[in-house]
């Protein structure tokens, strides 16, 4: 949240060049205050684990946020109860009217297949194409981001050699985004993908820019010119033991799978895993709740079709 200072004080442009959130007295006048309205697509297999940890995520701020939570209608989910998604989501079809300060697209394990075989695909990209219109800002995860960037910019995935499957040491390209706000110069995010993006393909695209990477696992985060379109290739929001769960997993099927890098104490899968981007994963998410949606959504969600 932003510090509320007397108009004119001295203090003021010197945090300002340091990126410290500071608004005058007359600024904070002028405020409204509503909560916020932040929809959830949720294309992960299991459902509960993972509007869960969203949810935790998301809650670490002080500002009140309304949840919409979303399932796709061209899909039948395996792995969550249909008590569970009767009673706690909705579809599209539902909501198509309303409007909404935030968008959260998670990602999905169909990354191998070309976007189009993907059953639900056209839903997916009805979805993405009313979020013009309908949301203020859109958070891709992962495959939500790889199918983002395809979708509104032609940016293609590429398949990897191996798995991209550990916690891998990322920098800030860009200084001074609202969205890396707190970051350190390293910092740590799991990721869990066999597709990746190319620096090349989106340094092509005038609109796109690169705020993070790591050298080991490619571009993060990538961001519209505008902020309102987020695309991060990671899972920032894994558990403790979401990588170990995939690691075991995959063994128990007989599935060739390497030790996650940079995970377990010594590559020992015997050991608690490490959790050394807990800190980042909460700036981010909360970073994004208050500089990119809750400073520059307009109060009145029915104008955004205007912006």
């Amino acid at each position: 949240m932003p510090i509320n200072i007397p108009n004119n004080l001295p203090a003021h442009d010197a945090l300002t060049k340091e990126n410290i959130f500071v608004m005058t007295n007359a600024a904070a006048s002028k405020q409204d205050i509503r909560p916020l309205e932040i929809a959830i697509l949720n294309l992960m297999p299991k459902k509960i684990e993972t509007e869960t940890q969203i949810l935790r995520l998301l809650s670490n701020t002080p500002i009140q946020v309304n949840i919409e939570l979303i399932q796709t209608a061209t899909h039948v989910a395996k792995n969550t109860s249909q008590e569970h998604l009767t009673k706690f989501y909705t579809t599209f079809d539902k909501i198509c009217h309303k409007h909404f300060d935030g968008l959260i697209i998670t990602g999905a394990p169909v990354e191998q297949k070309p976007f189009e075989e993907v059953d639900y695909w056209q839903e997916l990209c009805d979805i993405m194409e009313w979020s013009k219109s309908n949301v203020f800002s859109t958070f891709h995860i992962c495959w939500g981001a790889q199918a983002g960037l395809f979708y509104h910019y032609g940016v293609p995935k590429h398949q990897l050699p191996s798995k991209m499957f550990g916690v891998f040491p990322h920098k800030i390209e860009v200084a001074n985004h609202p969205l890396l706000r707190g970051f350190d110069e390293t910092f740590y995010v799991p990721h869990s993908r066999h597709t990746g993006i190319d620096r090349l393909d989106v340094e092509k695209v005038p609109e796109l820019t690169i705020l993070t990477s790591s050298h080991k696992s490619g571009v993060h985060i990538i961001a519209d010119k505008t902020n309102r379109q987020f695309f991060v290739t990671g899972h920032s929001e894994y558990d403790r033991f979401t990588l170990s769960g995939e690691y075991f997993r995959d063994l128990e099927k007989g599935l060739p799978i390497t030790v996650p890098y940079n995970y377990f104490p010594y590559d020992d899968p015997s050991q608690p895993p490490h959790f050394n981007w807990r800190c980042h994963a909460n700036l981010m998410f909360s970073n994004w709740l208050n500089y990119c949606v809750y400073q520059e959504t307009p109060y009145d969600l029915q104008t955004l079709e205007s912006l």
